[in-house]
């Protein structure tokens, strides 16, 4: 057997192993894609027909998820924003358990703060809490955002989005901007895209008044 070919049938198991250490949904799916595309020719080439037919499997099952994955990850029909009390149970539970990956993306944020003024949103897909977005008023009709995090297995997507795009969730409480203080430089892209601007330190995005 040819040298790179055997490297290249390696190539390919690795991928698939290393595509089970990641922790986020869509970067799995494509090394884990990448891994079965690979085994798939390795073994179609040396002849090893049961393993080529399940890494082909494997890599049409990937495909499949890619593609889902893809298609809803704006859809409101599948993301489902839920306001809860910034004191509740499960929110407090997913802050505690989530505490270090959150220090790191917030360091400013303090989840045992005071809870006066603060509003609280879980964004749901399905049965699962992908997301939380929490605001603090501000003061002067400001809505300041104090935490917009998203849990590790869906950190290539942006579910805070169903919160920023729904006017009426801080419409109805008097809010006329929502503000951001201090943005890094990573989040820029997402601010932009959910419709905030920047101005001078911080990060503002106007809220539509309901007509009538």
């Amino acid at each position: 057997m040819a040298v790179w070919l055997e490297v290249f049938g390696w190539v390919g198991s690795i991928l698939v192993v290393w595509s089970l250490t990641q922790a986020r949904v869509l970067r799995f799916r494509w090394m884990n894609l990448a891994g079965a595309v690979v085994a798939t020719v390795y073994n179609a080439v040396v002849g090893v027909w049961p393993f080529a037919a399940m890494n082909g499997a494997i890599a049409v099952i990937d495909v499949y998820w890619l593609l889902r994955l893809y298609r809803e990850a704006h859809d409101d029909a599948v993301y489902q924003v839920v306001e809860v009390a910034p004191d509740d149970a499960w929110l407090r539970h997913l802050l505690r358990v989530h505490a270090e990956d959150v220090g790191r993306s917030f360091p400013g944020f303090r989840a045992d703060d005071d809870p006066t003024g603060r509003t609280a949103f879980l964004v749901a897909r399905g049965d699962e809490t992908v997301g939380v977005v929490i605001v603090r008023d501000g003061g002067d009709s400001e809505a300041r955002v104090e935490l917009d995090w998203v849990t590790p297995r869906f950190r290539d997507f942006t579910p805070g989005e169903f919160v920023h795009r729904s006017h009426d969730l801080f419409a109805g409480r008097g809010f006329r901007r929502v503000v951001v203080v201090g943005a890094a430089a990573r989040q820029h892209e997402y601010l932009e895209r959910v419709g905030f601007r920047p101005d001078g330190d911080r990060w503002v995005r106007e809220v539509a008044t309901p007509a009538g």
